[in-house]
């Protein structure tokens, strides 16, 4: 067995800076009395108006009616809230009071609540009443039978076992509730950023689980996002979060404040934000909501990876095609990995810019550097393929007016159905009002037919608010896309940096590059399901034109039911139904 105060009794009785009482020379030897008091959790001390809680005043009066049972005079008290009972040698008023009886010499009586206020661990115990021994004073217990009689000695020792075998029996009992806990995925301890503590009272049963905090866990997100551009420092990325609104949460001695840079370190690294939690050296999936996915978590690894690999601070080289490029080699093989930038200066000073694959870091791509220059000529070059036909812009602007057109008519005839059979079940309403009245009808027989009433005009006027939902938004969106691709390649030339940066991520999920050409590009919506429906139009206009052997541009009418098909898809979410964030007035100069 162990003492960690064993280590530490040397060290106290060779250098004491505690300040002490002065002694009292007006008391008889044999009758000054100090009290320990103490409580284990900062909890404790936090329930009731006094500051001091409940616990501390009770013991004290307690340990005041022992020193007047005794006849001694407390001559001072040593107070210890919220500190555990298993190290000794951080308790700060418990190190004081034994300073004072090594170098005053004023004590001869020391009065505690309980033993299991003092030590749990037998060893410490034996080691403390040893050293009082040696210096006259006697240990007195305010609630135990425990003195320097040899009863009184019996009791301490028979107490001190117990109160060790308790707390190991606590503590392996904590601990096994915290493992099982860990491993069905529940979260030990303070929440992490981006997630709140919360109780859920569920069936009478009281469960701490952690829930998704709305305030800060979007910035969390947005932290990721932004670190795996590869344009943000950790210490960067503090300060980006924190002019954006990100604080700490506040608690009871610290107002809310910036994320350390050291935190945001830690918050990069940890998989609980993929929803694992880790417990004992295992990790396991955890029922907490995860704020990332996988891939965003790979690339920001692999990004830090980079940077402690290369041994120095990451040097920032932005460009507006950062975040937008990927590697068209990796990409074959099937794998998505992002194209960074390098910047070179050779012997005569000049310098150039390179974009190259992620993999070439670790040896997992061949690819080779590609002058920024030449990619920025290939991305031009491709606006030009993602241009929609004049024909299909006019024909798809004429089926989105036909299909908002056969909207309105069907829904104008759909409400005069609903507000007809309203009024029906209003007229059915009253006439059972006055059978009731007549008492014609039992009274329990038309509560419940008003009942049904009651229901069958909720789910009308349910359905009437669905007939009122119109396509409007989805077909600005769709208007919005045609135009933006009407001519993009010209739009792409005259647009600055920025505006670049902004159209390429409005357009493009991602661009594939290898060597100096795009290999492929994938479109956000609208524009990926437009250029699916022109590709469709162009195949049957082929095939049109092999067996009449005629030209035409961009092929047969796209018909009103597809378009319908695309707009309620906008509508319901399986693409963003709001407007576009990259406005057309967004871009110089206005399209038209």
């Amino acid at each position: 067995m162990t003492s960690a105060y064993a280590d530490f009794i040397d060290e106290l009785q060779q250098d004491v800076t505690i300040p002490i009482q002065p002694p009292m020379d007006d008391l008889a030897p044999g009758t000054r009395a100090v009290i320990y008091l103490r409580v284990s959790s900062t909890g404790q001390v936090r329930t009731d108006y006094n500051p001091e809680g409940i616990s501390i005043p009770a013991q004290r009066e307690a340990c005041l009616r022992k020193a007047r049972e005794l006849g001694v005079t407390v001559i001072d008290e040593y107070v210890e809230p919220g500190r555990s009972g298993t190290e000794m040698t951080k308790r700060e008023a418990f190190q004081q009071m034994l300073a004072r009886v090594r170098s005053q010499g004023d004590v001869d009586v020391i009065i505690i609540y309980q033993l299991s206020r003092m030590a749990r661990n037998r060893y410490d115990d034996a080691i403390v009443m040893a050293d009082l021994r040696k210096r006259g004073v006697t240990l007195v217990s305010a609630t135990e039978a425990i003195d320097d009689t040899p009863v009184g000695q019996l009791m301490h020792g028979i107490l001190a076992t117990f109160n060790e075998y308790q707390s190991r029996q606590s503590g392996a009992d904590i601990a096994y509730k915290m493992g099982q806990k860990a491993r069905n995925g529940g979260t030990l301890g303070r929440a992490k950023i981006g997630y709140l503590n919360h109780i859920d009272h569920s069936d009478g049963r009281v469960i701490r689980t952690i829930i998704v905090d709305p305030e800060r866990a979007p910035f969390v997100q947005l932290g990721f996002e932004l670190f795996a551009t590869g344009d943000y420092t950790q210490e960067e990325l503090a300060d980006e979060l924190y002019d954006r609104g990100l604080r700490t949460r506040a608690t009871r001695r610290h107002p809310a404040k910036k994320i350390s840079e050291n935190k945001i370190s830690q918050m990069l690294r940890d998989r609980y934000y993929l929803g694992y939690v880790e417990y004992d050296g295992e990790e396991i999936q955890g029922r907490h909501e995860p704020l990332i996915d996988e891939d965003l978590f790979d690339t920001v690894q692999e990004i830090l990876e980079s940077r402690m690999t290369a041994q120095e601070r990451r040097r920032v080289h932005h460009h507006y095609l950062k975040g937008s490029l990927f590697c068209g080699r990796c990409q074959r093989d099937g794998i998505k990995r992002r194209m960074i930038i390098q910047r070179t200066i050779n012997s005569k000073g000049a310098e150039y810019l390179y974009f190259f694959c992620r993999g070439r870091q670790k040896g997992l791509c061949q690819a080779p550097h590609v002058n920024v220059t030449l990619v920025e000529d290939a991305v031009e070059r491709h606006y030009s393929a993602i241009r929609f036909s004049q024909p299909f812009i006019a024909d798809m602007r004429d089926q989105i007016d036909a299909v908002l057109g056969e909207q309105e008519k069907s829904a104008r005839l759909l409400r005069k159905q609903i507000t007809a059979q309203l009024k029906e079940l209003d007229t059915k309403e009253e006439n059972l009002i006055d059978l009731a009245a007549d008492s014609t009808l039992p009274r329990t027989k038309v509560k419940e037919k008003l009942r049904d009433i009651a229901r069958e005009r909720r789910r009308l006027e349910e359905r009437l608010d669905t007939a009122n939902a119109d396509l409007t938004d989805s077909a600005q969106l769709v208007n919005a896309g045609l135009a933006l691709l009407k001519q993009p390649d010209q739009l792409y030339r005259r647009c600055n940096d920025q505006q670049r940066r902004l159209l390429n991520q409005a357009i493009f999920h991602a661009l594939y590059i290898e060597d100096d050409k795009i290999t492929d590009g994938e479109l956000r919506e609208p524009f990926g399901e437009l250029h699916a429906i022109q590709d469709q139009r162009a195949g049957a206009t082929g095939a049109e034109g092999a067996s009449k052997r005629t030209t035409r541009d961009a092929g047969g009418p796209c018909t009103p039911s597809g378009v319908a098909v695309l707009l309620r898809g906008l509508h319901s979410g399986t693409c963003s139904s709001k407007t576009s964030k990259v406005e057309l007035r967004g871009f110089e100069p206005l399209t038209p």
